[in-house]
Parts: C-alpha cells; structure tokens; sequence
C-alpha cells in the first residue's frame, strides 16, 4: 500500500513539475516576442549579416544555418531558463507580475473618461 502511494506521489509530482515547466516555457517565450522586440529586431540584423557573409563559404544553404542557428538558441535558451526556474522551485503561480497569466485582472486601475468633469455633476430635473 504505501509503495502504490509513493508511485501515485511521485507521478503526481513529475506532472506537476512538466506543468511547471511547460508554463514557463509559454510565458518566457512570450516576454521574448512581445517585450524582447528590439533584441528580436537585433537577431535578425547580425543573422541577415551573417547569411551574406556565409554565402561566400556555402552559396546553398547559408540562410538555413544562420536562421536554424539563430532558432536553436532561442529554443534552447527559453528551455534552459524555464527548467531553470522549474527546478530551482519557482512557480509560475507565485510570480507577482504574471496576474495576466492566472486571469487576474489589475484592480488598481480605474477608467477615467474625459467628459466626466463635465457631466458627472448633471443632475436630471425632477
């Protein structure tokens, strides 16, 4: 009995662990796309340097190294960092700046329209 709990423990751990995981790897992978844009911008330009200076060394398929390249690190560096986090016991769910990720909406904030100054102290005649 108590070897069936360890096993049932131990699998609901590891799934707890990929769930972690594969959270960061979304979340990491969308802060590089979104808040990452000029280092995105960045890649393209030393990766577009470095295709035309490999086409003289291989004509066929510089752009495919360079771009390949480019793309593994990438994946690699998202992967390295998320398994990072994931084994140093950092969850996504106790992350302060990741509300938007839970559903959480900011309640701090409240709208305020232009014409307010005007019409919130109109009252309607009796």
């Amino acid at each position: 009995m108590a070897l069936s709990q360890s096993q049932s423990f131990r699998k609901v751990y590891y799934l707890l662990m990929l769930r972690s995981f594969l959270i960061w790897a979304f979340t990491l992978t969308v802060c590089l796309l979104i808040v990452g844009f000029p280092l995105v911008i960045l890649m393209v330009t030393v990766g577009s340097l470095a295709a035309v200076v490999l086409q003289s060394v291989m004509p066929a398929s510089s752009v495919l190294v360079v771009a390949g390249g480019i793309l593994g690190i990438n994946i690699l560096g998202i992967f390295l960092a998320s398994a990072l986090l994931t084994l140093n016991g950092v969850h996504p769910q106790e992350v302060e700046w990741l509300r938007w990720l839970h559903g959480e909406a900011d309640v701090a904030t409240t709208s305020v329209y232009a014409s307010c100054p005007l019409t919130c102290e109109v009252r309607r005649p009796a």
